[in-house]
């Protein structure tokens, strides 16, 4: 073990329980940013209807109109 001198200076009965808790909490604070970022999420907890849910998760295509292009110069000949 590497860094098992550690244990002479930080008891163990406080260092483990203070880093398992510390993993703990960046667990939750990361799903708590995920899940308050999602927009289905929202709408899940709200009770939208699944079939609504998935329906509005799925982006609808974006559908790119040309601008009116010139015609291209007649060539000499």
């Amino acid at each position: 073990m590497n860094q098992g001198r550690i244990w002479c200076v930080v008891n163990p009965s406080v260092g483990l329980p203070a880093f398992l808790g510390s993993v703990a909490l960046m667990s939750f604070t990361v799903h708590f940013a995920v899940i308050g970022n999602a927009d289905w999420a929202k709408r899940f907890f709200q009770g939208a209807d699944a079939r609504t849910t998935a329906a509005a998760s799925v982006a609808t295509p974006v559908v790119a109109t040309a601008a009116p292009t010139e015609a291209p110069p007649p060539t000499g000949g």
